[in-house]
């Protein structure tokens, strides 16, 4: 790519056609968590609803199936769910890869949202960590601060939780496009599964923190959303870096 970052307003499906085969190093996936209503913010919307789990769960296998001809022989896939899905979603990718090619169930732990009177609070998301060739695969271990007294100050490598706070109201970073994550939490993903210059892809991009935290650890990128107005916000974030 001649280019760090590229970006287009499609639907996933459309995508990996275009793609070269063995491009892509790293597939992170945060498709819509079938939470059954219209997601909104002040700088857009998106529908979130299928009729039940398994038609949503056939609409992910489609658009997973297209999209590993375009992935390296040694590639990471990080699909980002919730509670509703993630026992479905990891099924799904036990099915198309094989069980053993299963690295972590990373949980984000993030603090906002979530209480009722009736359960305990949920307050994280499920992101399913695979890898094509466990032989072969880049990982470096994220360092993150240490919470223990003996090691204060000090640096560790994490865990499979990984608390990082959502983004608040009144954050910088804040674009005002639903569901989006913090930049924090994407830096330590794409660092720690995509080798320094590999290419990182985001199918289902939003306001494109996947992209920017690929450009600002000097890994290329490829995003598309059917949203425009997604697209228009993510390149606009591109643009500023």
């Amino acid at each position: 790519m001649s280019d760090p970052a590229s970006l287009r307003v499609c639907c996933w499906r459309e995508l990996p056609p275009t793609l070269e085969p063995d491009s892509v190093d790293l597939l992170y996936a945060a498709p819509p968590f079938n939470t059954g209503r219209t997601q909104r913010a002040d700088a857009g919307s998106y529908t979130d609803s299928w009729p039940d789990t398994a038609a949503w769960i056939t609409w992910l296998r489609e658009r997973l199936e297209a999209t590993l001809p375009a992935l390296s022989p040694a590639a990471n896939i990080l699909l980002h769910v919730d509670w509703r899905t993630s026992h479905h979603a990891r099924l799904l990718l036990d099915d198309l890869l094989g069980p053993d090619r299963f690295v972590n169930h990373i949980v984000w732990s993030y603090g906002l949202g979530g209480s009722s009177p009736r359960r305990f609070a949920r307050k994280h998301d499920d992101i399913l960590f695979y890898t094509l060739d466990p032989q072969r695969s880049y990982f470096e271990p994220p360092m993150v601060p240490a919470t223990s007294n003996r090691m204060k100050g000090e640096l560790k490598k994490a865990t499979d939780v990984l608390s990082i706070p959502a983004i608040n109201n009144m954050a910088g970073e804040r674009t005002g496009y639903p569901t989006q994550k913090p930049l924090a939490l994407l830096e330590l993903l794409v660092g720690a599964c995509c080798r320094p210059g590999g290419t990182v892809l985001d199918p289902c991009c939003g306001s494109g923190t996947t992209l920017v935290a690929a450009a600002r650890l000097g890994r290329c990128a490829i995003g598309c959303d059917i949203n425009p107005g997604a697209v228009e916000i993510a390149r606009a974030r591109l643009s500023a870096i």
